[in-house]
């Protein structure tokens, strides 16, 4: 490994933002809207700031399960974060059902909007997410560069 590409890794870079937000609507796909945006706009490094909504469908992979879990039913957005990029996103979901029990993991396609979902998106433009193999675990992690002038 190059000594700029382990600066990469474990420094903290600051980065101008830029932000996007829009609404997506009743039965559309949660994880497809997201990928169609970062596709759209080759998002090469982003962030999801924020997102509210609800949905009744849906689908995340929970810790150390390999396959998909699936509900159905109407559920509260409480939580979705992650990391954004052409490169590969990575994206955790908590949703509560009626009674206020809260479930969580890995965002799947399949998560279907109910009434809403409100999305904020940073994106930065002058940084560049990659994944690449951890030795430590073989999964494939994030890597953060500052995107090269040209």
């Amino acid at each position: 490994m190059l000594p700029d590409e382990i600066n990469a890794q474990s420094t903290p870079m600051p980065a101008t933002m830029l932000t996007y937000s829009f609404r997506l609507r009743p039965g559309q796909d949660l994880k497809k809207e997201l990928d169609a945006f970062v596709q759209q706009n080759k998002v090469a490094a982003g962030a999801l700031v924020t997102c509210v909504g609800s949905l009744t469908d849906v689908a995340m992979r929970l810790a150390n399960q390999d396959g998909p879990s699936v509900w159905q039913g109407h559920f509260e957005i409480v939580s979705l974060v992650g990391t954004l990029s052409v490169n590969g996103s990575h994206l955790h979901l908590s949703v509560s059902d009626p009674t206020g029990k809260t479930l969580g993991g890995h965002l799947l396609e399949g998560c279907k909007i109910y009434t809403t979902a409100e999305v904020v998106i940073g994106i930065m433009p002058d940084m560049v997410f990659t994944r690449e193999p951890d030795p430590a675990f073989g999964y494939r992690e994030l890597v953060v560069r500052k995107r090269k002038k040209k």
